[in-house]
């Protein structure tokens, strides 16, 4: 076995263990093998190799254990019911990460559920994978490179084929994972699954519709499709995977107007610039951005952000007129129930007047009173009321000399 990038002891290591019990080299270290890349893991930039094997990991985790040098194995962590293990290894001074999987075989009773996953032969476990590139194996113990779904042929076409004519009825976060391998390889759907695609999309085979509660939603069009999306936005050339995906007419796994918007490059281009979280901007161009944080489960933050958003655009809408000086703007901007972020946000979406807004996000917000509490109280004021009216005046004179 000759992948570029590990510890040339590593590969006579994972032989002989595979001598014992069936071992395979899969995913995306093959795929890449075969195209000539370097395969290592985005976030930290060493060999990242995914593993399976036939019967449980965590025993040929303990043999694999037993075959490395002393120290080798630096942190083993086990996952789920089917034991898959992440172990970090230090090689001839090299960091590599593992991922040791059972092999599985899965069935959907309900398109977009989770599915029910018993252990399985290597076999199986290839034909659950989502596109015909990713469903490669190396065996290690005899070297032979199996291929029972013509991966190797769409890899020289550079095309995106999925695996069975169920597979995004089942799944349909199997589209988000085709948009990040088409971003990341410069890949194309081939056509009959883009045919498919348009299909089961136009069918909406699923239980739950847009409109019904959004905390019914199955897994696929929920938490799933939230860790899919980030994923897409944290690890991928984004801009390329979200038009992808919008050219599929996958964005209507989201919203009808996400799939429709022709904006969401330029809002996310400033959400990205502001600091603001990718997600967050995307979902604000929803037509009920709630209901789909809810749906997806946006962690706590951002689901207050999308909220304070339409919180300003309700305060934005309401001032009528348009408050004509700094003070006005502060005032509007900075009462309960707002945030930087959210005023950030809007800029991005293009909601409200561009200047003050920005304006304030830039400078208003942080000019203070010329005099200063702790000033006030030398000079004889009490605490109080009257105190803090008089802070506020006085920074009312300083923002009346700002332009607006």
């Amino acid at each position: 076995m000759d992948v570029p990038g590990i510890p040339a002891s590593l590969p006579a290591v994972l032989q002989a263990v595979a001598r014992q019990q069936r071992l395979a080299l899969v995913g995306g270290a093959v795929r890449d093998l075969l195209l000539h890349r370097v395969h290592n893991d985005p976030w930290r930039g060493v060999p990242d190799l995914d593993l399976v094997v036939e019967g449980r990991a965590s025993d040929l985790v303990r043999r694999l254990e037993r075959a490395l040098a002393p120290g080798a194995l630096r942190a083993a962590q086990e996952h789920g019911a089917y034991g898959t293990v992440e172990l970090e290894l230090v090689i001839e001074g090299q960091p590599v990460l593992l991922d040791v999987a059972s092999a599985r075989a899965e069935t959907y009773p309900q398109p977009a559920e989770n599915p029910v996953v018993c252990f399985g032969a290597l076999a199986d476990d290839l034909a659950r994978r989502d596109f015909s590139i990713n469903a490669i194996a190396l065996d290690l113990a005899s070297g032979e490179l199996l291929d029972p779904h013509g991966g190797q042929p769409d890899l020289q076409r550079r095309q995106l084929r999925l695996l069975h004519a169920g597979s995004l009825r089942d799944d349909p976060t199997r589209l988000v994972r085709g948009a990040r391998y088409a971003a990341r390889l410069g890949f194309e759907l081939e056509p009959g699954s883009a045919e498919q695609a348009r299909a089961t999309l136009a069918v909406w085979p699923w239980a739950w519709r847009p409109g019904d509660a959004p905390g019914r939603a199955p897994a696929a069009l929920g938490t799933r499709l939230r860790r899919e999306l980030e994923l897409l936005l944290e690890r991928e050339p984004w801009p390329a995977a979200l038009a992808a995906l919008q050219r599929w007419g996958g964005l209507v796994l989201l919203d009808g107007q996400l799939q429709a918007d022709r904006h969401w490059r330029r809002r996310l281009w400033w959400a990205q610039r502001l600091g603001l979280p990718l997600l967050a901007a995307l979902v604000a161009g929803a037509a009920d951005p709630l209901a789909l944080a809810e749906r997806l489960q946006l962690p706590h933050r951002q689901h207050l952000l999308l909220a304070q958003l339409l919180e300003l655009r309700r305060r934005l809408a309401s001032a009528a007129p348009e408050p004509a000086a700094a003070d006005g703007w502060c005032a509007l901007l900075e009462g309960p129930g707002l945030s930087a972020q959210a005023v950030a946000l809007a800029l991005a979406l293009a909601t409200g007047p561009r200047r003050p807004l920005l304006r304030w996000l830039l400078r208003w917000r942080f000019l203070k009173p010329a005099s200063t509490a702790e000033q006030l109280l030398a000079a004889g004021w009490r605490p109080g009321p009257e105190l803090g009216a008089e802070l506020r005046r006085l920074r009312s004179l300083r923002l009346a000399e700002e332009r607006c």
